[in-house]
Parts: C-alpha cells; structure tokens; sequence
C-alpha cells in the first residue's frame, strides 16, 4: 500500500522508492534498538539509569565512557582527589562506582569525572548532569548534586492538556527582566507570566534552558543536556514555573538542541571519553563547518539513547508540553542545507540527504506522542522537507508543526527593497499561503533571529532612528506614522493566513526599540541591550502601548475565533489600490496597504445574505490609530448587479479590518 504523502502530494510518486525506504529504515532502526516487544519510552530511561543516584545505601555513579583507559570520581566529598575513587568497567562500555552509607555524597556537592585516556588524566562533567555550575573565581564548570530527579514536587497541573491553536511566546528568561543583568525563572513566573496571560498567547516556547557555557550563543551551543540553566535558579523554580504556566492554561515548550553540541571538552561532551567519535561523528564529519559545534552520530544506539532520554527527561521531570527542535535543516542534510535554494523534489532525496538524522528525528517524534498525545512538536526547517509534519505511518517524520521560516525573510526584502508602492499583493497572498499539503504551519512575521545585533526588527527597519526620538504620542511624524500602522498590518496577515499557529518573540509585538546585544568583550561584557524594556509598552504616553494593546487583542481575536483553521479564500485583490481581501474560519479581512489613498466604497463579496459586524480593527485610537472606522458599524450583505452578494465599507490608508458575521438574536 502507498503511504498517504503521496495522496497528499502526487508530485512525490516520482520519489516512492526513497520514501519507503525512510520507512524501512526507521522499521530497521525501532527493531535495533527495542528488539521484540520494546517500547521507546522504555528505551528512553537514560537518566535514571547513567548519572549519580541515591540508592537505599548509598550512592551509584554510572557513565557510558567506551574510549576510556580508567575512570574515576571526584570532588568536595574527596577533597578533590582525582583517583580515590574509580570506577568499575562494565559492560559495552559503561563505568560504575558504588559509593557507601547515605551520607558518602550531600546536595550541593561539586563534582567532576576523572577520565584515564593515553596515560593523561582529563576532567569531565558527567553527561548527565543535572546541574551545572560555573566557580566565580576560577570559571571552571562543575556538576553540582541536587535533588532534580528525587524532589516530590507538588505538581497541580494533572488535567492540563495543550492547545489545538499554539500561539506561542517565545522567551529568554535570562533577558526577561528591565534591569541589565540576567533574569530568574523566578522573576519570569512573577513578573512575565501574568503578561503573556493577558496578551492572549497560550504557549510559551522557552529558549537557552539547557546549559551553555557562552551565555551569547542563545543557548544553541549546549554542554550539559540534562542540566537547566544554573543561571536562571534551581530546577525546582523551573518547575514552579512551569506549573504556574499551566495553571493560567499555557503550555510550556523546551527549545531543544539536538542538532550539534559545544566543542568544548571539559564541560561539554566532547572528547568525553579521550575519543573524537564517541559522541560526535569522527573526523570532519563531527565540525559544523558554520557554528564551529560538534554533530552527533544518530547512527550510533546510544547516542540514540541519550538523546531520546534527554526528551523524556525534560517530559517526566520538568512536565514540558512539547519541544521546538533547532537546526532541524542542519541534520536533515549533510551539507546542512548550507547555500542551497532546495528549489526541486530531487534536493530531498539525493546522497546529501542524512537519513540517520530523519530517523532520529522520527524516532524522537514518536517516542514524544506516546509520553504524551497532546504533546507539541515544532520543526525549524527552512528546507521544506517533504512529510515534516505527517505522521511516520504516513511516510512523514512526525512533527506537528514547522516554522514559516522564509515568511521573515519575505517581510525583510519588501520592507528593504521594494518601495511600498510597488508591494506586490498577490505574491504576497502566495507566499504566506504556500506550504506543503496536509501540514501545519507556525507563521510568523519574526522571531529572536530578526531582532539580535546585525539584523533588525520589523519596526526598526520601518522607524529606524524616529523610534529613539519620535514615539511620544504627542508628536506626529510620517515615518513613525507609517510604522506603527504597518507593524500592526504586517502581523495580522501574517498571524490569519501564514500557519496553523502563530510566534512571536517576546518585547516584538510592541515594537521593542533595541537590538539584542549580549554580554561579550566587543561591547564590555554590557547587559544594556540584553534585556526587555517593559515599561514602554506600558506607558500611555508612548505608541508602543498602543501596539502592545493591538498584538492582545488580535491574539485573543484569532484564539476566540479558531481563526487558524481551515483554508483561506481570496476575495479580492487590487494591486494599483493595494488592497486585498480575503476569507477565512468564517471571519473577512480587508486590507488597504496604500500609502495615500483610502477607500471610500471598497466590495466586500460575502457570497450570501447576511449582517456583519467589525471585530478588529488597526485603526483604533486604543491601538495607535485616528478613528475613522465606526467600530459598532453593521453591514448588511446585498445581491449587486450581476447576482454577487456583498457590502461596501470605507477603508482608510494603511488600514486592516476584520469582520465577523453578526448572529441572529432569537
């Protein structure tokens, strides 16, 4: 029987044999790793077996470590004797150390790994780590023991369950806070939470929690993978963080980095055991060639193991709703999608093609569904792998989402280099309505990666300089003018018609006027532009409070209205009076992107009889706008000349409106 990806899209049958074969392979790669009867969620225990453990008399240490001539244990508990205590060699190469009585190790004890390699003793930070802390004096890492894995934390949130909508707030805890230092988890669920309730998002995308040595890699170079921040708090304000999210209905994903890891070699995995290929792929294979990282092996079963445990990890210990997965078009493909257009079927399934990656990556789907059905997964892909997002029964890999990723990229060429004049409206309703079939989307007009220093954001590159001395509400310039009311044009067609879901960075919806510049020697190790200016979006005064109103209100528009269902429906489209609109989940929105001109009598088809009412719109003085559209207006369809149904409306320049049909009172 032919998979279903290729109902969905007869343009693959060409490519039947290279599906079916991802389909073998996985097949081959489940029976390798679960044998008879295996389920993956068994499989993935890593990190209640490998780690350090408090048993019923005593204290476990156990590290897969291959390459190893001898192991040993240290730290405060040994007065940082690096060969007092060794370890066991096992089987298949995994060490053991038993420690006795149950006060031979305390919480808060740092220690490190000894590894014996080629008669050289190399210090190491167990790979599963729960904790890891950097010494202020020496900035030297070590694993520090806590009680992540025993601690009976009051859990509330048994009933949650994700939403069928994601509209996702994607976050930095460290850069959470106003003040130039970094954030808490603790501040976050204070201070952030309440502010991602009232706007309207129902998810939150956490980027930077496992553990990074270089605080200005984003989090996307990780040491520790089964280590949260250190910098933020303790797992246990993580957890309570989390569970607060929960209990206002918002779900909680893990940004995860599975692509490539740090290439450090004391506190990250690198070398770990003396050898470049017990982790990482060997030889120049293991180097991304761009971030200068090192690239898993997915062939391997253990790192298969450790890599499938870490995501049950974050599930059962933290209760994360789902992950969005990094890099995902680096491990698609082995030159990691670099300089390559993928403008054909045959850039897909080619030799450059990194099946052991696609079968990792289903495999962690997979085992992610069966922890939890509701569970959220989110590609960043910017290739457009065909099946991203189907089921591996269907020939897909699993996910439930990809990223829009090359919508931003659309925004920053218009914006840039085409005059606003010559925007063109029917390629713009092309692309953001362009994705595979059967799959789902999280549109977004942009993300952390449009607002770090070298790129900017949407309101910058349309403001720029204006945005530091014209915001004031009691000055009136045109460029400001301009901005601010296409700010909020540009997310709304983007929120209604570019995905399945929506994304928006944190600070981003009120146009934050700063960059994101972290800490580093180039700018004096500065905190100033690595953090969020909330007070902004809350002073009255400023027009980024109207456009923080508007991103609440649309956010709670398109939830109420499960707006991002369902296909959309071009009703109209002018291009000398740049005007577009459209349908869609039942609701009508109207666009008029000209500059100058607004319309006094614009159609709006409606294909039958019916009032309707205005649900949103730009213009609003609440958001920043002058007024001139009656918010209780109703429009009564009627059938024009030629049997049309339909209604005129007046809308102004540089104005979006929404409209719903008005319910029949009984």
């Amino acid at each position: 029987m032919r998979p279903k990806i290729l109902t969905y899209d007869p343009a693959l049958i060409p490519y039947e044999k290279e599906i079916s074969a991802r389909t073998a392979r996985l097949s081959a790669a489940r029976r390798k790793l679960l044998g008879r009867g295996g389920s993956l969620s068994d499989f993935a225990n890593g990190f209640e077996y490998f780690g350090i453990h408090p048993t019923g008399d005593g204290w476990v240490y156990r590290e897969w470590a291959p390459g190893a001539e001898a192991m040993y244990l240290t730290g405060d508990f040994c007065g940082w004797e690096l060969c007092a205590h060794p370890l066991t060699r096992l089987e298949n190469g995994v060490w053991e150390l038993f420690l006795p009585g149950a006060n031979a190790l305390h919480p808060g004890e740092r220690i490190q790994a000894i590894v014996r390699k080629d008669g050289a003793l190399l210090r190491r930070i167990p790979a599963y780590a729960t904790r890891v802390v950097q010494d202020s004096v020496t900035y030297l890492w070590c694993a520090e023991l806590d009680n992540t894995l025993t601690e009976n934390f009051p859990w509330t949130d048994g009933d949650f369950r994700t939403p069928d909508i994601p509209m996702i707030y994607e976050c930095h805890i460290g850069m959470a806070c106003e003040e130039g230092r970094i954030g808490t988890y603790a501040e976050f669920a204070r201070d952030i939470l309440p502010r991602v309730k009232a706007l309207g998002y129902n998810t939150l995308q956490i980027m930077a929690v496992m553990e990074h040595p270089y605080y200005a890699s984003f989090g996307y170079q990780v040491s520790n993978f089964f280590a949260a921040s250190s910098r933020y708090g303790t797992s246990h304000d993580l957890k309570a963080l989390i569970d607060r999210a929960h209990s206002m209905g918002i779900a909680v994903l893990l940004d995860v980095v599975h692509s490539h890891a740090v290439g450090n070699e004391g506190d990250g995995l690198n070398r770990f055991d003396g050898t470049d290929c017990q982790y990482f792929h060997q030889g120049p294979r293991g180097d991304h060639s761009a971030w200068g990282t090192k690239l898993f092996d997915y062939a391997r079963p253990e790192v298969m193991h450790f890599l499938l445990s870490n995501l049950k990890f974050w599930m059962n210990i933290f209760h994360f709703d789902g992950f969005r997965f990094d890099g995902v078009t680096s491990m698609l493909y082995l030159d990691h999608g670099l300089e390559r257009a993928f403008t054909g079927y045959d850039d897909y399934f080619s030799e450059n093609t990194d099946h052991d990656a696609i079968t990792y990556l289903s495999l962690a789907n997979e085992l992610v569904h069966s922890l939890r059905p509701d569970a959220l997964t989110v590609a960043e892909d910017m290739s457009g792998m065909p099946g991203m997002c189907l089921p591996t029964r269907e020939g897909g890999i699993g996910f439930d989402f990809r990223l829009s990723m090359g919508v931003p990229d659309l925004w920053i060429k218009m914006i840039d280099d085409i005059p606003e004049e010559h925007w063109s409206l029917g390629h713009l309703w092309y692309e953001l309505n362009q994705r595979r079939p059967a799959e789902k989307n999280i549109g977004y007009c942009e993300s952390h990666d449009q607002a770090l220093v070298g790129d900017k954001t949407i309101l910058f590159r349309l403001c720029d300089a204006e945005m530091y001395t014209s915001m004031s509400v009691f000055t009136e310039t045109p460029t400001v003018s301009r901005g601010v009311a296409l700010h909020k044009m540009i997310r709304l067609i983007t929120a209604s018609l570019a995905g399945e879901g929506y994304l928006n960075f944190m600070g981003n919806e009120f146009g934050h006027p700063e960059w994101i510049d972290f800490p580093r020697e180039g700018n004096g190790w500065s905190y100033h532009y690595c953090r969020r200016q909330w007070s902004l979006a809350m002073d009255r005064d400023l027009r980024y409070h109207g456009l923080d109103a508007f991103d609440g209100a649309m956010i709670h528009m398109l939830s109420a209205e499960k707006a991002l269902t369902g296909p959309s429906r071009s009703l109209h489209i002018h291009e000398r009076d740049k005007c577009i609109v459209y349908s869609r989940a039942g609701l009508i929105y109207a666009f008029n992107f000209h500059g100058e001109n607004s319309q006094t009598n614009l159609f709006i088809p409606t294909h039958s009889a019916g009032d309707w009412e205005v649900l949103l719109e730009t213009d609003a003085p609440a958001f920043g706008g002058w007024g001139n559209i009656d918010p209780a207006a109703v429009y009564t369809a009627r059938r024009v000349p030629g049997g049309q149904w339909g209604f005129s409306i007046y809308l102004p320049a540089r104005t979006a409106v929404v409209l719903r049909r008005k319910k029949q009172r009984i």
